[in-house]
């Protein structure tokens, strides 16, 4: 999903954990399919990638003591879209709880799937 890239902006980060600490960051996050870079030749960083992979380097960022400014920009900017940190099967489910009467194509439109998957959810919600 194209729509779930996140950037965290970190502000002054090689002054604040080190510069060591911030090529540690960077190779773990290449790890996970993200990229920690500065912006242009500013003193600023940001760290992108998708969701659910800035969501396993935060897990990973428990384990590094060093990283913990990282972790928490990267905690506090998940928390502000919780959504994306969802799977398609759980967005579906939890579209067809809220509202039963849903059309197949609003869900195809609201959680990019294709049809099939949005059949299959709205067949195994009507069998609980």
């Amino acid at each position: 999903m194209s729509n779930s890239l996140l950037i965290v902006p970190l502000p002054s980060l090689v002054h604040r954990i080190g510069g060591e600490a911030v090529k540690k960051a960077r190779a773990l996050a290449s790890q996970y399919q993200c990229q920690l870079k500065r912006v242009r030749r500013s003193r600023n960083w940001q760290l992108s990638g998708e969701a659910m992979r800035l969501d396993e380097l935060c897990n990973q960022l428990d384990r590094e003591s060093e990283l913990k400014y990282l972790k928490q920009k990267t905690e506090q900017k998940l928390q502000l879209h919780p959504e994306l940190l969802e799977t398609k099967a759980a967005k579906l489910r939890r579209l067809i709880e809220n509202d039963p009467t849903i059309t197949l194509a609003e869900l195809v439109a609201l959680t990019q799937c294709t049809l099939s998957e949005a059949r299959a959810a709205r067949l195994n919600e009507d069998d609980f």
